[in-house]
Order: structure tokens, then sequence, then C-alpha cells
């Protein structure tokens, strides 16, 4: 999966995310990470971005000019590769003589979705990540100052996204937060495939509690079903560990969550002790 991020400050960018799990998945090439400095791309001596908005009011507004040079430029590179891409397997299957149809393996040209980091946006979740993953490439871009102007907004932007409901100063943070989430997803970049798959909001549920050793610390045990090395036990506890926690932390996602019969049961169990 490849990564364009379009900013003010790109060593923030490749310092924060060259780092982990995905730093190794970086030098192993499951993922690439380019981050355009917006700055190259000023037609202004002094590579000014920004100026005054029209209308009034305080602070200043990032000049559509630029931004969408620096866009058109990733565009472009995304697009020779694709269109080597498709050169290079014409190639292999006359090499072969191996006959093909019209259009097969070969990749279509498609609209790069663009990211445009937002408070105005839809709040990001693991089913946006879900669906990220998917793509070959994505191009986000982090705005500064009062924001970017409209009109390069309307004619790039596919996706507005936020993290939350706060203001940041800038949108590299949101940026690096969706590139760990999206990254995780992407096969062969964890080292154990599945933990991505059973871990927090799995069905809609916050993850069960962890233990490793020491089996007490300060007096407190670890629980005596993760002992037993009875797995059926174990995943059932797991599982009932979720609902409560969910129901506790974040009782606004436990009717969206996937339960079985008999975890609805225990869930209404345990919601009529609270009671």
């Amino acid at each position: 999966m490849n990564f364009h991020v379009l900013t003010l400050f790109p060593d923030m960018i490749t310092g924060g995310l060259n780092t982990s799990i995905i730093g190794r998945a970086l030098e192993k090439g499951l993922l690439t990470l380019k981050a355009i400095d917006i700055r190259d791309f000023s037609e202004n001596k002094h590579r000014r971005v920004d100026d005054y908005p029209y209308g009034g009011g305080a602070g200043m507004v990032m000049a559509p000019g630029p931004v969408y040079r620096a866009y058109q430029h990733v565009k472009e590179l995304i697009d020779t590769r694709v269109d080597e891409m498709n050169q290079n397997l014409s190639l292999v299957n006359v090499d072969n003589n191996t006959e093909v149809k019209k259009d097969e393996n070969i990749v279509n040209f498609k609209k790069t979705r663009v990211i445009y980091l937002t408070p105005q946006g839809k709040v990001f979740n693991q089913t946006m990540a879900e669906e990220f993953s998917k793509e070959e490439d994505l191009i986000f871009l982090c705005g500064h100052y009062e924001g970017i102007d409209e009109r390069v907004l309307e004619m790039i932007v596919t996706d507005p996204v936020s993290i939350g409901d706060y203001v940041l100063t800038g949108g590299e943070l949101p940026a690096m937060v969706m590139i760990d989430a999206i990254s995780r997803l992407v096969p062969g970049v964890l080292n154990n495939d599945t933990s991505a798959e059973f871990e927090t909001f799995q069905d809609n549920l916050l993850e069960y509690p962890q233990y490793t050793r020491p089996e007490v610390f300060m007096e407190k045990s670890v629980p005596e079903v993760l002992l037993s090395g009875h797995h059926a036990n174990i995943d059932t506890w797991r599982r009932q560990q979720s609902i409560v926690r969910t129901v506790n932390n974040r009782p606004d996602m436990i009717d969206k969550a996937v339960l079985t019969k008999k975890e609805q049961k225990f869930l209404d169990e345990y919601l009529k002790s609270k009671e």
C-alpha cells in the first residue's frame, strides 16, 4: 500500500511513522510513505502558501494553487506507476506467448482517494480503516492556519475525515493516526495477522483485559480461567469481558455488537444485575 501525504511539515510525518511496526513494514516494502512538501509547489520566491481570507477575519488561508500542483504531482506519479505496471504485464504475456483477454490483468486507472483531515469530516472508525486498507494508494491532505481554499477542496477531495470533535494545529497528527490504523490491516504488516482481527472493535466490542507474568502482582492474581488451559472456557470468558467493558466504557456501541444467543443472554443478565 502506498501513502502520499501533502503537508507543510514532511519531517513530522516521516519522523513519526518510521518507527515500530510501521517502520518495519516500510523497510520490508509492504508499505511506502511519501511526504510531499506543499511549499515546493509555491510560485512565490519565499515559498509562501497562505494569504488573507476574502471577506476579512482572523488568520490566514492556504492558497489553492500550491495544493493543487502538489496533488497533480502525486497523481502523475501514481498514473505513471500504473502505466508501467500495465506495460510490464503486456511484455510478460508476449514473452510467454500467453493468450489473454483484452482487459485481463490490466490495472485500471481510477480516481485516487484524497483524504482531507478536517473537524468537519466524518469521524474516523475501524470500519473506515478497513475500507481504506483495500486501496492501492491514498493521498492525505493536511491543512493549517484557518483551512484551505474551498475551491481546491471541491476539486480534489474525495473523503473529508475527522479523528474526533476537537481542533488541532494541523492535519499531520490525524494523518499519522489514520495511516497507523490502516496499515495494521494490510496483509503482512503485523507479525501475527490474527491480532488485527481479534482486537479492539472486533464485532463492535472493546477488547478483553490482557495479563502476563507474574501470576501474582502486588496481591492481585491473574483470573483463574486464563491459567486453566481450557481454550473454550477462555474464549467464553474473554467474550464476556469484552461485553462488560463495552457496556461500561462505550455503551453507545453495545446495540451494534454482534452477539450469539448465549452472549445476548449474558448481556441481559449483566444489565439486570446493574439495575
